[in-house]
C-alpha cells in the first residue's frame, strides 16, 4: 500500500530533478572560473589580465631566439625525434591557462568553465564555443576526448603516466566532456585543466607517432610558416586568432613573428646575441655573465643586463649516482662523497663568487626543510610512512659541506675518509679500495666543456683521497641516449621544482620510475616512504598540510645523499636589447618571453 501510494509523486519528483540536473553527477557542482591546488584561485571571474602581463603592450614586429643544438621533428608530444620546444606554447593551447603569478592555479581558455565536486573525483570542462583551430575548424569537446586518448596511449611518458589514471571520460551536455578519478589525487583535475587539445581531423590524416617536420595545426596564436631542417623555424601570429581577447591571454604573444634559429654550441649563440641577431638571453654560464658581457651595446646602454629575481624553489643542480650500480647503493658511501666537493674554491675560482650552495630539493622557498625543524604535522607524516631521521635531518641542521677553499681541505677529507671506513673501503698504497682490493673507480658523464670544467675541479679533490674518477665528453645525442637509458655513473643535472610539486615528483623519484626508461629518477630512488610522502601530497587539501608533506619529503630525500648538491645563481641573469621590452611587473617565475614586445 506504502509503495502504490507514494510511486507516483516520488516518479514525478525524481523526473524534475533529473530535469533541473540534480540527477546528473556531472551537473552536482557549480560552475567555475577557475581552479587552484589548494583553496580559491586568486583572480575574481571579472579578472582583465594576468598581473605580470601588460595588457597595453603593442603588436607587432618580430621576436629572434635562439636555441643550441638541433631539431629533426616538430612534433612536441611524442617520444620520438628532438622537437622544437617552443612548438608546445606557441602553436597548441591547453583547456585552462596557468596563471604564473600563483603556484598552481587555473583559468580560462580553451574551456570556459568547470564543474568540479569538492572531492575532486571527478571534473567538467565546458568548451568555449568560440574557440578555433587555425584552420578555421571549431574546437569540440570531442577533440579533448581524441587528445586525452591519444596522449594517454602514444604521448611522452608522462602524458602516459598521468592521463592513464583517469578512470572515465565522456562526452556530456552540448560541448562539454567530463573526466573521473580513482584515488586521492587531488591533483589530476588541474593535471587534466593543462592537457594539450590536439584536432582530431588533422591527425587522423597524419599519423600522430611519426616525426614530422610539416607544419602542425593548433589553435594557439602562432602558426609555423617556414622550417629550415635543423637550422630555423619560423612562427608567425594568427591574424584569427580567437583567443586574443580573453583575460588569460591578453598583453600576451605580442610579437608577429618569432624567429628561432638553431646553433651549433653555445658560444656562437652568444656571439649572434652580441651582433644583435638574437633578440635576449637567459644566461647559465657565471664565467660568461661575468666577464663576456662587456661589449660596446652594453656600455651605451643599448644592450641591457639584469638579474631577475623569481619566487620559485632553486633549481637543484647536482652530480648525480646512479645507485642502480653497486658502488653507489650505499648511502655511507654516498655521504663521503659530499666532503669531496670544495664549493668554496670552484665558486671564487670559476665562477667569480657568483652562486651560492645548494643544499635541499626545495631550497629559497617555504617548501624546503633546510633551516626549520620537522613540525608536528612533518613528524606524524614521517611516522606514518616509517622513516626514522637523524636529529640532524629533523631539526633542518643538515647544510652540503663548507670548505676553507683552498681546493684541500684537510678537515673535510679526513670526514670522507672516515666515511669511507664505515663503508669498508680504505686508502692502500694511495688508492681507495674495498677488503678485496677492487679500486674505488667510476665514470663521470658530461656533455659541454663547462661541465667538464667542473668535473675537472672534483677529479683533483678525489685523487687526494684515492678515488679514479674518469670524464667522458659526449655530444648532446648521446649523453641524451645514456641519460634516458640510465647507462651511466655519476652525471651531471638539474631539476626545476614549483611552489606546487605534484605527480612529477613521482616521475622524479617515486620507486615506480627506478627501471622505466625515460623518467628523470636518474638517481633511482626506490623508498616506500619516499612513495608514501608523494601520495600525502598529492592528497592534501589544504595548503599547510601540503607544505608539511613536501617538507618532510625534503627530509627524507636529503637525508638520502643520492646527489652532490652543487649550487644555484641568485637569480636569472638576463641579458636582453633595450629594444624588447617587458613588463615591470614579475612573475613567480620571473621573466617571460611571452609578455615582451619590441619597443616603438
Amino acid at each position: 500500500m506504502f509503495a502504490s501510494r507514494f510511486a507516483k509523486p516520488l516518479f514525478l519528483l525524481g523526473m524534475i530533478a533529473a530535469a533541473v540536473g540534480f540527477m546528473d553527477p556531472a551537473r552536482a557542482a557549480e560552475r567555475l572560473h577557475g581552479i587552484a591546488m589548494h583553496g580559491p584561485p586568486a583572480l575574481p571571474p571579472t579578472f582583465d589580465h594576468f598581473p605580470y602581463a601588460n595588457p597595453d603592450a603593442p603588436k607587432g614586429g618580430t621576436l629572434h631566439t635562439a636555441v643550441t643544438g638541433s631539431f629533426d621533428s616538430l612534433n612536441p608530444f611524442i617520444i620520438k625525434g628532438q622537437y622544437v620546444w617552443m612548438v608546445r606554447n606557441l602553436v597548441f593551447e591547453t583547456l585552462m591557462a596557468r596563471s604564473l603569478a600563483e603556484p598552481f592555479s587555473l583559468y580560462p581558455l580553451i574551456a570556459e568553465s568547470v564543474e568540479m565536486p569538492e572531492d575532486r573525483s571527478w571534473i567538467v570542462f565546458h568548451i568555449n564555443p568560440a574557440a578555433r583551430f587555425s584552420d578555421g575548424t571549431p574546437v569540440k569537446a570531442s577533440d579533448v576526448l581524441f587528445s586525452w586518448k591519444t596522449l594517454r596511449d602514444h604521448g611522452r611518458l608522462n602524458h602516459r603516466t598521468y592521463y592513464a589514471k583517469v578512470k572515465k571520460a565522456e562526452l556530456v551536455g552540448k560541448n562539454a566532456i567530463r573526466f573521473a578519478f580513482d584515488g586521492r589525487d587531488r591533483e589530476l583535475p588541474l593535471i587534466l585543466g593543462l592537457m594539450p587539445v590536439l584536432p582530431e581531423h588533422f591527425f587522423r590524416k597524419h599519423p600522430f607517432e611519426r616525426t614530422t617536420l610539416k607544419p602542425l595545426v593548433g589553435s594557439g596564436p602562432y602558426m609555423i610558416s617556414e622550417v629550415r631542417p635543423g637550422q630555423q623555424v619560423v612562427f608567425v601570429r594568427n591574424p584569427n586568432w580567437w583567443a586574443r581577447d580573453l583575460p588569460s591571454r591578453r598583453g600576451m604573444f605580442n610579437h608577429d613573428r618569432i624567429v628561432v634559429d638553431y646553433y651549433r654550441d653555445t658560444q656562437t649563440a652568444f656571439e649572434a646575441l652580441k651582433k644583435g641577431l638574437v633578440d635576449f638571453r637567459i644566461e647559465s654560464d657565471a664565467t660568461r655573465w661575468a666577464t663576456a658581457y662587456d661589449f660596446e651595446a652594453v656600455r651605451e646602454g643599448r644592450f641591457l643586463k639584469e638579474v631577475i629575481p623569481n619566487g620559485l624553489p632553486k633549481p637543484l643542480s647536482a652530480f648525480v649516482f646512479n645507485t642502480r650500480r653497486p658502488l653507489f647503493a650505499d648511502r655511507t658511501v654516498r655521504e663521503a662523497l659530499q666532503h669531496t666537493f670544495d664549493f668554496e674554491w670552484a665558486n671564487a675560482n670559476l665562477y667569480h663568487g657568483l652562486y651560492r650552495r645548494t643544499s635541499g630539493y626545495f631550497e629559497g622557498s617555504e617548501l624546503s626543510s633546510i633551516g626549520r625543524p620537522a613540525s608536528p604535522v612533518e613528524r606524524e607524516l614521517l611516522s606514518r610512512a616509517g622513516a626514522n631521521l637523524e636529529p640532524r635531518f629533523m631539526e633542518g641542521r643538515w647544510r652540503a659541506p663548507v670548505s676553507d677553499g683552498t681546493g684541500r681541505d684537510r678537515k673535510r677529507l679526513r670526514m670522507a675518509v672516515n666515511l669511507f671506513r664505515e663503508a669498508g673501503w680504505t686508502i692502500r698504497n694511495g688508492r681507495l679500495v674495498d677488503g678485496t682490493g677492487r679500486p674505488f673507480s667510476f665514470e663521470l658523464l658530461v656533455q659541454s666543456r663547462d661541465q667538464e670544467k667542473l668535473a675537472l675541479h672534483w677529479q683533483r679533490t678525489l685523487r687526494l683521497v684515492g678515488i679514479d674518477m674518469r670524464i667522458r665528453l659526449v655530444d648532446s645525442a648521446q649523453f641524451t641516449r645514456r641519460l634516458i637509458s640510465y647507462d651511466f655513473d655519476v652525471v651531471p643535472y638539474t631539476w626545476y621544482n614549483s611552489l606546487s610539486p605534484g605527480n612529477e615528483q613521482r616521475f622524479y623519484w617515486g620507486s615506480i620510475s627506478r627501471k622505466r626508461e625515460g623518467t628523470r629518477n636518474y638517481m633511482g630512488v626506490a623508498d616506500p616512504a619516499v612513495d608514501t610522502l608523494i601520495d600525502e601530497m598529492l592528497a592534501a587539501r589544504e595548503r599547510p598540510q601540503f607544505v608539511a608533506a613536501v617538507r618532510a619529503l625534503d627530509r627524507l630525500l636529503v637525508s638520502g645523499f643520492y646527489v652532490l648538491p652543487l649550487y644555484h645563481a641568485p637569480g636569472q641573469w638576463l641579458g636582453r636589447w633595450k629594444r624588447l621590452e617587458r613588463p615591470k611587473t614579475l612573475s613567480l617565475y620571473g621573466f617571460v618571453q611571452e609578455t615582451t614586445w619590441n619597443a616603438r
